[in-house]
């Protein structure tokens, strides 16, 4: 078929998840089994792996069996960390250094008089996180106008994003509630919580799919990052989000030359590495 991969670079886990796997494997290492409440990451490989070691995954706080439990590296607000201590449960915290800069962000807003907007997906456990680091005082959303439907509308806004949100759709939100919401007296504030690696990797997949006939875009399938990848991809080129290389389908590369291979921030380097050579078997 004569396929040329190009592989995108420096993919594989971010800073965030591979320090919250870590906390987590280490833990399950000395006491036998954790668990964690909710999904570390958005990664079924990666959960498979982490169970196979002792990691239980705690649907909830109710779900929890023992008297210690890990945070996933989405966060948690603090209503549901005073539940956990107030059960006389111990918290092992594995949120995203980044995830929690966006948390003192919110936290600080509301703190001066903002009424906080959080411009991300509201039911992700990231958003949810957040925005309870605001004390009820805020709101997620993706849509300016919804803001702008708020009766009385706040005087004072205070932005910041959810921290794998694309750059220019977070810039677009903002100068939409800027049109709608700016009126005499009013104040807004707006903190850009975007992870750096998350726009770095935006950009480079982006830029690689520029280059090449197909994208593969490496992920869970329910991964926010990950889908927010492949669209990016697909706006350039015909694109796929894959969660392993048993999803390839060999059809896909007909008539194709080369494809590129990006990947979400949660997966694992041996997972990519199983669909280079998925990739090379069909090429």
């Amino acid at each position: 078929m004569g396929l040329k991969i190009k592989k995108d670079s420096g993919i594989g886990f971010c800073f965030g998840v591979r320090r919250a796997i870590d906390i987590v494997e280490e833990s399950a290492r000395e006491r036998g089994t954790v668990e964690t409440l909710g999904a570390i990451v958005h990664n079924q490989p990666v959960l498979q792996k982490l169970a196979g070691i002792g990691v239980r995954i705690a649907r909830g706080v109710d779900d929890i069996k023992g008297d210690i439990v890990a945070t996933s590296a989405h966060g948690i607000s603090p209503e549901i960390e005073e539940e956990l201590r107030a059960r006389h449960i111990d918290i092992i915290n594995t949120t995203c250094p980044f995830v929690h800069r966006a948390q003192l962000a919110a936290r600080r807003l509301a703190q001066a008089g903002f009424w906080v907007v959080v411009y991300g997906d509201a039911n992700h456990p990231e958003v949810e996180g957040v925005l309870g680091w605001a004390k009820g005082k805020g709101v997620a959303t993706l849509d300016a106008r919804f803001v702008y439907g708020i009766k009385p509308l706040p005087r004072r806004l205070g932005v910041l994003s959810q921290t794998t949100q694309i750059p220019a759709h977070f810039t677009d939100f903002v100068k939409k509630l800027v049109d709608l919401t700016f009126t005499k007296d009013s104040e807004l504030r707006v903190i850009d919580t975007i992870c750096h690696e998350i726009r770095g990797r935006q950009a480079s997949a982006l830029e690689l799919a520029g280059r090449v006939d197909l994208m593969l875009v490496i992920g869970g399938h329910n991964s926010a990052n990950t889908n927010r990848l492949a669209r990016l991809c697909s706006r350039v080129t015909k694109a796929y989000l894959i969660e392993t290389a048993d999803e390839i389908d060999p059809s896909w590369f007909k008539g194709q030359h080369r494809v590129g291979i990006t990947a979400g921030t949660s997966a694992a380097e041996e997972t990519i590495n199983d669909v280079v050579i998925r990739l090379e078997s069909i090429a």
